[in-house]
């Protein structure tokens, strides 16, 4: 038995009125959910172009006060997949006119890649495979 693709990604923000309009920028459409869910929190999902479901949280009871960090435990970043080098110094342009600091394309001998942070700081990069 193979092991199965990713099927979703869920992160927790802490303000779905400002990480909302920035994630519908990044990915330019308009997700295709924005409920409260049975478990008590309020979701808002994109489907991706690979048909993965990206989705970002918002639960009343998380600090609001505590920010990302790739040093605890738990979620180092979300890479999304692109198709070489080419795409990503268009994403590297988008991103600019967005407004948003990113580390610039960084080449190493298994890829290269396209590091950002959304509003709540969550890591995320733009990933493209060698050649």
């Amino acid at each position: 038995m193979t092991f199965p693709g990713l099927g979703h990604i869920a992160v927790t923000v802490r303000d779905l009125s400002v990480s909302t309009p920035w994630y519908r920028a990044l990915f330019g459409y308009d997700a295709v959910l924005d409920e409260d869910a049975d478990a008590g929190f309020h979701h808002v999902v994109w489907v991706l172009k690979d048909g993965t479901l990206f989705g970002i949280h918002e639960h009343p009871a998380a600090p609001a006060q505590e920010t990302f960090s790739e040093f605890r435990t738990g979620l180092d970043h979300v890479g999304f997949a692109v198709t070489g080098r080419a795409e990503l110094q268009e994403w590297a342009t988008r991103l600019d006119n967005m407004g948003v600091s990113h580390g610039g394309i960084v080449d190493a001998h298994y890829g290269s890649g396209l590091s950002f942070r959304d509003p709540d700081g969550i890591a995320l990069e733009l990933f493209a495979p060698p050649g």
